[in-house]
């Protein structure tokens, strides 16, 4: 099948043009819009349609990739996955199992983005500061409407991989994928809306410490505190794994 145009409206310019372009994409093909086996708009085709850049046109291609939405041929483009979905960060049936995972994900991030907040200290700039405040202000916004700030999220983590100047860390993260987000990966639901603000609002003062680390240059400060929130989290997914196991509801 050909990459027709899907006629999807320009995107307006959120924190992350990348996520938002993923979740248009995924929506068409979870509905059934894109059937499997049909190949995505070209290149071209998408970044007139979605008003946006190659870059980002190819990242979201490698994020739709690394969930198993799509498979990509050589010199040909972008296909639906014959089952969307069974990419390598899927959940798997066992909810123990999806925690566990997570965990992983979580471990391999501090090997990561510890020496990126780093970097990205040592090496900001205007354009890259910018990013930082912009995906802040985006999961202010998204806690204020009410959502988990998931995307948000996800662009504050990138857009510090991108302060690196260095791509390697930033495809790194592209083929994690929006499942490095634990909440997001697991569709998990605190039990109450003031649980929910609870943990969302540390999250925030964790983000501000390692951006404000960030824009004052202090690579050790920056590096301190992504690991503290990096392993902040994956303490909270290792209680939720021993409640699991205990049973626990």
């Amino acid at each position: 099948m050909s990459g027709r145009p899907i006629g999807m409206a320009p995107l307006r310019s959120p924190a992350n043009l990348t996520g938002a372009l993923v979740h248009r994409l995924a929506e068409e093909i979870r509905s059934g819009r894109l059937a499997p086996g049909a190949r995505l708009p070209t290149e071209q085709d998408l970044m007139r349609e979605a008003g946006v850049s190659r870059t980002v046109v190819r990242e979201a291609v490698a994020a739709l990739r690394a969930e198993g939405l799509v498979f990509t041929r050589q010199g040909v483009g972008a296909f639906v996955s014959d089952r969307p979905g069974e990419g390598i960060f899927r959940l798997t049936p066992s909810e123990a199992e999806g925690l566990q995972q997570v965990i992983q994900v979580l471990e391999l991030r501090l090997a990561l983005e510890v020496e990126a907040a780093g970097l990205a200290a040592l090496r900001r700039d205007a354009t890259s500061l910018a990013a930082i405040r912009e995906a802040e202000a985006a999961f202010d916004a998204a806690m204020a409407s009410g959502s988990d700030g998931a995307e948000a999220d996800f662009a504050l983590h990138r857009a510090i991989f991108a302060a690196t100047a260095n791509p390697h860390f930033l495809r790194l993260l592209e083929v994690l994928g929006r499942h490095a987000i634990p909440r997001r990966a697991l569709g998990l639901v605190e039990r109450s809306d003031a649980e929910r603000r609870a943990y969302l609002e540390q999250v925030r003062r964790e983000h501000r410490l390692v951006a404000e680390s960030i824009a004052a240059g202090d690579s050790a400060a920056a590096r301190d505190a992504m690991r503290g929130h990096l392993e902040a989290a994956r303490e909270r997914y290792r209680r939720l794994a021993d409640q699991v196991g205990a049973g626990a509801p």
